[in-house]
């Protein structure tokens, strides 16, 4: 399935139609599947019914945990392990990244919970002020903090000139319908300092070449990216790292590029995406069947 980029985006109400044209989905975990708290049931039955025609579903998640993480995760909220078949996350693409420091000493910026990250791994863990490089996972607390919080640990980093590995190109998500900072907001304001910075996840290359090698594993054979599609909520993450890589793209309309109440539009479409060169081939409120 390709799109012309000068293509308009078709607003549809169900998947369905597009599922005949596919044999395998990409599809973002956080705003399309959950909002971190609740499932969306019907974005869990689109993937089921997918699924039961023979379809592979891999959760593309821009998450700095691992896979096994990530599952957990899912199970606690209440995601089916029948609505998909498998995951592929940033944290897994940042790990090959982590390795590259080798001997370096980290200084890991983010929430204990993804500590998980470096399991396995030969790193060393240290402060701040002796840390010759950082992987930035997170906010240490996102329920209360933002990037202007971080403003002089980042500005003294910069000035030691360390290089940074982003876990999460995410810079925003909604979780139970509060919009919280992620990662990719400290990566932004660590390269507005002049700071170096490396990315796997979404919309960067490592994680879809690692997606269709996992595809190819299940599907026993490599899959042709005009029969993929990649559906998420993320215009610079998931729609634009899709398009980057030739795969056919829905966009998900969320309150992380949307305000509340906003009607998903013609107009509304034409402001989310006014390059016709990196557009979805649709558009829809919700991932429904």
């Amino acid at each position: 399935m390709t799109a012309s980029p000068h293509a308009s985006i078709s607003l549809i109400r169900s998947i369905e139609p597009l599922a005949a044209e596919t044999d395998a989905w990409l599809v973002d975990i956080w705003g399309v599947m959950h909002n971190g708290v609740t499932p969306y049931a019907e974005a869990v039955t689109a993937c089921q019914n997918f699924r039961h025609q023979g379809g592979l579903v891999l959760l593309l998640s821009n998450s700095p945990r691992t896979m096994e993480g990530v599952q957990a995760q899912l199970d606690q909220i209440g995601v089916p392990r029948n609505a998909y078949d498998a995951i592929v996350t940033s944290g897994d693409a940042t790990r090959h990244l982590i390795e590259a420091f080798g001997s370096k000493g980290i200084f890991h910026l983010g929430p204990e919970r993804d500590l998980g990250l470096y399991g396995g791994l030969n790193v060393q863990l240290v402060d701040a002020e002796s840390a010759e490089a950082v992987v930035c996972s997170g906010l240490f607390d996102d329920t209360s903090e933002t990037p202007t919080d971080y403003a002089e640990l980042l500005s003294g980093l910069a000035q030691r000139t360390l290089p940074m590995v982003c876990a999460n190109p995410d810079v925003r998500v909604e979780r139970g319908g509060r919009i919280i900072y992620c990662a990719g907001a400290l990566a932004n304001a660590y390269e507005e300092l002049g700071g170096d910075v490396s990315y796997a996840g979404k919309p960067f290359a490592p994680i879809y070449s690692m997606a269709e090698e996992r595809l190819a594993a299940l599907k026993g054979h490599p899959i042709a990216r005009d029969r993929l599609l990649a559906i998420g909520d993320g215009v610079k993450t998931d729609i634009a790292g899709a398009v980057a890589a030739d795969i056919a793209a829905v966009y998900v309309a969320s309150a992380v590029h949307m305000e509340r109440g906003a009607v998903l539009d013609a107009a509304q479409l034409e402001t989310l995406f006014p390059d016709p060169a990196a557009r979805p081939i649709a558009a829809m409120t919700e991932l429904r069947w």
